[in-house]
């Protein structure tokens, strides 16, 4: 079909109706083949490529699947309460609060105001996460894959994460170190940080959203791995309506610190005449 008109630029792009690539979100979220949750609730549902991107804003009480299809997937995770980018996800606080670097099912994604953001609810990949390392660079990759770029055939996650950022109008500036699931990192007794490689096709973690919260998602090889080719499978994104953590849940007084984040989230929706 000729493209040199824009009437023939229009048919062409009408024609592409009702296309569908394994890699991009399923409009409506409902429309997607298989439900892990009660029919009609899906909010989200998308593949995103490896080497991709995606971002999405959330309710407080949505519950967020992460899957590695293939066994090569490496989610490098941000998470800020919506509208307020200033209280946002803190690595730091994450590991230094709960007294452990590694995430499982029952751990906390911590804001950097003592709230929780998210907690992990399940996870069937053996923990093989990382609170420690962040995500490539546009330096880093340039070294080690020849390009960083965005658009090039191997695009940092620092780089993708901005682009998320930029359309959710928020900045660099507005970017703390990210967490990452499916390929784990260890910390030897010297101190030194070891790559344990991926956990295989088919893990999935489970996040539950404690605030409203925007989601920013780079699907990138791990900085730490060695393989020397940009190595990066397709990582599958399903949400939908839940509830959020409340007091009676095991994972409201898993721990004495993890207690104290909930409390502090309560006030705050609290004092916003939430509940």
């Amino acid at each position: 079909m000729a493209t040199a008109t824009t009437y023939g630029a229009r048919d062409h792009a009408r024609a592409q109706a009702g296309t569908a690539a394994e890699h991009m979100p399923t409009v409506p979220a409902t429309d997607w083949p298989e439900h892990p949750c009660e029919a009609g609730h899906l909010v989200w549902a998308e593949t995103v490529a490896g080497g991709g991107y995606t971002h999405r804003t959330v309710a407080r009480g949505t519950e967020i699947r992460l899957t590695d299809r293939h066994g090569d997937a490496c989610a490098h995770l941000l998470l800020l309460a919506a509208g307020r980018p200033w209280e946002r996800l803190s690595t730091a606080d994450t590991v230094k609060v709960q007294w452990n670097a590694y995430l499982r099912a029952g751990r906390l994604l911590l804001s950097s105001h003592g709230r929780v953001l998210a907690s992990l609810v399940t996870d069937t990949a053996d923990g093989r996460h990382d609170t420690l390392c962040g995500t490539s660079t546009l330096a880093g990759n340039t070294a080690r894959y020849g390009d960083g770029a965005p658009h090039s055939a191997s695009p940092a996650g620092r780089e993708l994460l901005k682009l998320a950022a930029l359309k959710n109008g928020l900045e660099p500036r507005d970017l703390p170190p990210s967490v990452s699931f499916f390929q784990g990192v260890a910390v030897r007794d010297d101190g030194a940080l070891e790559f344990t490689g991926p956990a295989g096709p088919g893990g999935s973690v489970t996040l539950r959203a404690e605030q409203d919260l925007t989601v920013l998602l780079a699907n990138v090889p791990h900085p730490l791995d060695p393989r020397p080719a940009y190595t990066s499978t397709a990582l599958e994104v399903l949400a939908w309506t839940a509830g959020p953590t409340a007091p009676g849940d095991p994972l409201w007084d898993a721990t004495p610190e993890g207690r104290r984040a909930f409390l502090n989230t309560a006030e705050y929706h609290t004092s916003k005449g939430i509940r």
